[in-house]
């Protein structure tokens, strides 16, 4: 039996243009009208989620078991991964702060670049990698092997049984795993910087002080909330629109990573922008390097 071809017959004008010309366009415009159809599709998605979340929340035998797999299971990674990354800048700053005799201002460097950027992201992208990958290959084999029809079958809404917790989970415990990200990069970067680098404690501490105030701290906290909203929504997009079979669980557990790391950094910049000017709004004439 031949297969039966389901592209489209080219248009009259088509004949004018050469063949590879043609179906580069034709190429690029069935991408740009699959990443239009996905975006819009994922907008109704969040769109149902909020809708459940503002009109009747989970019971607790949903929600408890989310904010243990995402929240507990999570620290470890994270503070490690932290540890490392404060020891990291110390190791990558302390030259070019050497050459200059700014030595002493190493923990400011270190501290404001933890809190206010790298401590959130990182936390994210350590939510994206073991949670959100697990959120849409349970959800994407749920879909293969027809759980979700069965949940629908006996009345149940799945976006409101399946959903709703794992977004829950992840905008509430996303801050505490930022915060411990936060906490271990200081320490790492304190430990190899005065213990190692014997840098002075005291100068240290200062001008961390110093230069570390309650806004660096208040953007980290601020941002992880919109990682861990993209993260939920993406990945359990992914997972109710899984392909059938083995290989299309794994192209949704790849993609809810691939897609949430990317959003993460284009909000995260989004955000940087607007929360420097509001904090430039509110402080105009401060001398503090923003």
């Amino acid at each position: 039996m031949s297969s039966v071809s389901t592209t489209p017959p080219p248009p009259p004008w088509a004949s004018r243009l050469p063949s590879p010309l043609y179906q580069w366009i034709y190429d690029w415009g069935e991408m740009v009208v699959s990443a239009l159809t996905t975006v819009g599709d994922m907008a109704i998605f969040a769109g149902q989620m909020f809708v459940w979340l503002a009109t009747r929340l989970p019971c607790r035998g949903t929600i408890l078991p989310n904010f243990y797999n995402v929240g507990v299971l999570s620290l470890p990674v994270v503070a490690l991964t932290g540890t490392f990354i404060g020891m990291v800048l110390a190791v990558q700053s302390y030259a070019q702060f050497h050459d200059l005799g700014l030595e002493s201002r190493l923990g400011a460097v270190i501290n404001m670049s933890l809190v206010r950027e790298l401590g959130p992201v990182l936390a994210a992208t350590m939510l994206a990698g073991r949670v959100g990958s697990a959120m849409a290959a349970v959800l994407g084999t749920m879909r293969v092997t027809e759980q979700i029809d069965a949940l629908i079958s006996m009345g149940a809404n799945p976006i409101h049984y399946l959903v709703v917790p794992r977004f829950l989970a992840c905008i509430m415990l996303i801050p505490a795993l930022t915060i411990m990200a936060d906490f271990m990069g200081i320490v790492g970067g304190y430990f190899y910087s005065v213990v190692i680098l014997g840098i002075d404690h005291f100068q240290y501490l200062n001008n961390s002080r110093q230069f570390v105030g309650g806004w660096d701290f208040f953007m980290g906290i601020f941002k992880s909330f919109f990682f861990g909203g993209t993260i939920a929504i993406v990945s359990c997009y992914r997972g109710f629109n899984c392909q059938a079979g083995a290989e299309g669980v794994g192209r949704a557990a790849t993609a809810a990573f691939v897609f949430s790391f990317v959003l993460i950094l284009g909000i995260d910049l989004i955000l940087n922008i607007l929360l420097d000017a509001v904090y430039m709004a509110i402080w105009p004439h401060t001398a503090k390097l923003i």
